[in-house]
């Protein structure tokens, strides 16, 4: 998230996540036909948008060793791994500067502690938000060369054990593009998508963005396409940006939900966003697709499932999409999704939260 103090969503974004809390334990529903893996049911874990500060590293060790205590597939880390620039130049002793060389090596030790195979996929605090820095001068697209040298072992994973991935890199079109991974357990496809929080960056840089997010959206119809061709129980997408998808919502389902947040309303034209071709290309990608899809992504802040993508063609939310936000700062969490065969619906998810992270315990 580009500051974890002042607030950056558009409206809708804020006002539904201001009110998206949901049970502990779900399943996620929808309308997909019951289709079996080819292989048997395992479990992952998605954790995200920590570690911000100093304390908060403690409990981000307290987060690691619950994950190493089960039994996952891997661990995905949805990105921002340090803190935003600016509260830091506030206060320099919160955290570790943010983008440096040592923060870096910090974080990929906590990454090669992990027992499973860990993937990351960058958020915004991770190198675009290098352009708030004002009391010195960081280069946000040196930072980002420096962030794929250090995360992205050729076709490989980091953790104490090692999963085979394929890297976009592979196509000459987009050799930079080391961090947008893709690979299959038991038969189900996932792949992560390198689009981040703060706008995606397009403020800073429209070049950048626009050849990363045109990366990303050919990534992720690779991602459809492969699925389809492996006859693949469904799809993850992992990405660190929240995409706005309230912003596509009608003005009728928008109203029902800013009436929730006091003195709110829903704007009569949702504003423009930078993802808005990112989310064009994957509804076109939902209109063909029937099998469930899981889209993880953190930025938000806000521990949430639901239903949050618009069909323009029913008006009505595609029931075989859905969305999972991890916990992110200043919760310390994690999310542990079970996939299930038998489970028409496929994904099972449970929060986990470490019972020395909780708010309740450590107020009493």
């Amino acid at each position: 998230m580009s500051n974890p103090i002042v607030g950056r969503r558009p409206f809708i974004a804020r006002a539904v996540g201001a009110i998206a809390a949901l049970p502990l334990v779900q399943a996620c529903t929808g309308t997909a036909p019951r289709q079996t893996a080819r292989g048997g049911g395992f479990e992952f874990g998605i954790v995200g948008d920590i570690p911000y500060t100093r304390a908060q590293e403690a409990e981000y060790a307290r987060v690691m060793d619950d994950i190493n205590a089960r039994e996952l597939a891997f661990v995905a880390h949805i990105g921002d791994c340090m803190f935003d620039p600016r509260p830091y130049e506030r206060d320099p002793a919160l955290a570790r500067m943010p983008m440096t060389d040592e923060n870096y090596a910090y974080v990929l030790g906590t990454f090669q502690s992990c027992r499973h195979p860990m993937v990351l996929t960058p958020g915004d605090n991770d190198w675009s938000d290098a352009v708030y820095f004002k009391k010195i001068k960081v280069d946000p697209l040196e930072r980002l060369q420096k962030l794929r040298a250090t995360f992205y072992p050729r076709e490989g994973t980091l953790g104490q054990r090692s999963m085979a991935v394929q890297s976009q890199s592979r196509d000459p079109a987009h050799a930079r593009f080391v961090e947008n991974l893709t690979w299959s357990v038991q038969g189900l496809r996932f792949a992560t998508l390198h689009i981040v929080g703060s706008d995606d960056n397009a403020q800073t840089s429209a070049e950048e963005h626009r050849t990363r997010q045109a990366a990303a959206i050919a990534w992720m119809q690779r991602a459809f396409a492969t699925a389809k061709a492996e006859t693949s129980a469904g799809l993850v997408l992992i990405s660190h940006a929240n995409p706005d998808f309230e912003n596509r919502w009608t003005r009728s389902y928008a109203s029902r939900y800013a009436r929730s947040v006091r003195g709110a309303e829903a704007p009569q034209v949702p504003p423009a966003t930078p993802y808005d071709p990112f989310l064009d290309a994957l509804i076109e990608q939902m209109q063909n697709y029937r099998l469930p899809v899981l889209y993880v992504h953190g930025d938000t802040h806000i521990y949430r499932t639901g239903k949050p993508l618009l069909n323009p063609k029913t008006q009505r939310f595609f029931e075989n999409l859905t969305r999972l936000e991890t916990f992110g700062w200043p919760d310390s969490g994690w999310v542990r999704v079970a996939v299930n065969p038998t489970n028409p619906q496929l994904f099972e998810i449970h929060p986990e939260m470490p019972r020395a992270n909780s708010a309740n315990h450590q107020a009493t």
